[in-house]
């Protein structure tokens, strides 16, 4: 019987060499663990692969969600629904999704009199860190297995992060619509590499160990969450105090804020998951000074440089000095 064999080349050597096709599942195997390897060396806590397919399951479920306009005012959420389905039209000839996970639970606590700030903006914007740590992922992959198309994502583009860490076995959505790990909890940002390169894939996370634990949505105090991984982003308020962009937050929301100035943690506070957090080890994310002891005062007292200066590489600028001071402002209602 002809031994059916094909010409590859082996950068691992660098040089071409004549191999069974067999050869071939062992350089895929040779590639996922150089992967895998790369990621923990680079900082990441997680890494899982999954097989590049379209997500027909999770669009009819995006699809149901925007239909009841659950995306409030962000509209780039209803642009672009093909690619966020099929990897294959954001990379051509996508083979895998190579989903990353970073730790930013950090060790320090506001001063209690300060207005809150979500953990993940206590220190430097994490799209910053975070590309730039995808951008050199690319670059290893590309110098140590040779010429590989992909892309980098990080909450920045049309990618559904949390289906495809659960696709690549990482963890389950909770009842928050949270990633959540078994080992770790929830507060972790996901970056998400689509590659034309064929890899071992993990198995899909089958189980949600959230039981019948509803401490999620009870303790949401503006009742954004309707059901277990639903959530009217129009109503959480992190929508409200970041991605809401009208001068005035709507009224039925006063008194009901908590104190948040930017962002909200409850739900994820309250997670028993998060009983295992770990302080991070990342030195970007060391907590801003002003992030963590300035009072209600100072941010009322911060004019709009000295807000730029100070704050040029938090993600709190996204919402900009106007929309801090909207915030505060709601807060005394």
């Amino acid at each position: 019987m002809r031994n059916h064999s094909i010409d590859i080349f082996d950068l691992f050597r660098g040089k071409r060499i004549f191999a069974p096709k067999y050869k071939i599942i062992a350089l895929s195997a040779q590639h996922t663990t150089f992967v895998k390897q790369l990621a923990t060396r680079l900082g990441f806590d997680y890494c899982g692969i999954a097989k590049a397919e379209r997500l027909d399951e999770e669009a009819r479920h995006l699809e149901a969600w925007l239909n009841k306009g659950y995306n409030g005012n962000m509209g780039y959420m209803e642009r672009n629904f093909d690619l966020r389905v099929d990897p294959s039209l954001l990379v051509p000839g996508a083979h895998s999704v190579i989903t990353l996970l970073l730790n930013y639970y950090p060790e320090e606590s506001q001063v209690e009199e300060a207005p809150k700030i979500s953990k993940y903006a206590y220190g430097a914007d994490y799209h910053e860190v975070i590309r730039a740590k995808l951008n050199e992922f690319l670059f290893e992959v590309r110098e140590h297995i040779g010429e590989v198309n992909g892309r980098g994502f990080v909450d920045s583009a049309p990618v559904l992060e949390r289906a495809w860490a659960k696709r690549s076995g990482i963890g389950w959505v909770g009842k928050n619509a949270n990633l959540i790990t078994k080992q770790s909890g929830s507060f972790f940002f996901i970056a998400t590499l689509i590659v034309d390169l064929k890899l071992d894939y993990d198995n899909p996370y089958a189980r949600d160990y959230c039981g019948t634990c509803t401490k999620c949505i009870d303790a949401c105090p503006t009742e954004a969450i309707l059901a277990p991984a639903i959530v009217d982003g129009s109503k959480c308020i992190s929508y409200l105090t970041i991605e809401l962009k009208d001068e005035l937050i709507a009224p039925e929301f006063a008194g009901k804020m908590e104190n948040w100035m930017f962002g909200c943690d409850i739900c994820q506070d309250v997670c028993p998951w998060n009983r295992f957090s770990k302080p991070h080890q990342q030195e970007a994310f060391k907590p801003i000074d002003a992030v963590l002891n300035f009072t209600s005062g100072d941010w009322e007292a911060l004019n709009e440089d000295y807000f730029k200066q100070l704050l040029k590489h938090s993600p709190i600028k996204r919402s900009k000095w106007k929309g801090i001071k909207r915030n505060i402002d709601f807060l005394k209602v």
